[in-house]
């Protein structure tokens, strides 16, 4: 159930309906608002809950110290309160946030959840933030053989070359009134988009924020 879920922040979460567990406390996932990244786990309780309200801003209870701790004070990677939901039985909280400087974990990581079969590796985001992240890396550490690559060495000539092609498939898949064809032309239109963006040191997320902004 969406308790709050607005641009600017302004809650009127029932607190005290929320189902806490013996301790007093309740889940909190923190999530990219954006491109919905699982960032942390948190516990909250009705201090808290309330702080976060109050501030805009998230509070947890840190249950090793017993006390409020105000995400990022410390380190300046506070987490902005963009939307407030819970679940069905009430029990745990889904917190949309603007993560500033990126970084949620105190290793330094984007995500607390980083760690896979032992390794460190990039948490997972939507497809269209993976795969962003995939051209990026191509364009940071070029591969001889990378399609990817070819189109960045190519520059705005190839890469603008390619989206205009890519265009004009979408719209005759569209004349053609053929839903797989044009499932598989806009992919190929938006990934050449983002080779574009990447080539351009534009984040993704600056889009995402431009759509956010015309939603409103």
């Amino acid at each position: 159930m969406s308790v709050t879920d607005s641009s600017s922040f302004s809650a009127a979460v029932p607190v005290e309906q929320i189902c806490y567990n013996e301790q007093g406390l309740v889940p909190a996932i923190v999530q990219d608002y954006l491109d919905g990244t699982v960032l942390m786990m948190a516990w909250m309780n009705r201090s808290s809950l309330r702080r976060t309200m109050e501030t805009g801003e998230t509070w947890f209870w840190s249950r090793s110290r017993q006390e409020l701790w105000h995400k990022g004070e410390t380190s300046g990677h506070l987490q902005q309160v963009k939307s407030l939901r819970y679940d069905c039985d009430s029990d745990a909280l889904l917190v949309g946030v603007e993560q500033i400087g990126d970084i949620a974990c105190h290793t330094g990581e984007r995500s607390c959840f980083h760690q896979m079969d032992g390794a460190i590796t990039p948490p997972p985001g939507d497809t269209l933030s993976q795969v962003f992240s995939v051209i990026c890396d191509r364009r940071d550490h070029p591969k001889a053989d990378s399609y990817t690559n070819k189109l960045l060495a190519g520059g705005d000539n190839k890469i603008l070359k390619k989206i205009g092609e890519e265009a004009a498939e979408v719209v005759m898949a569209c004349k053609d009134d053929d839903p797989d064809a044009i499932a598989g032309e806009v992919a190929d239109l938006v990934y050449h988009t983002l080779v574009a963006l990447a080539h351009h040191n534009v984040d993704v997320k600056s889009v995402y924020r431009k759509l956010q902004e015309r939603r409103r």
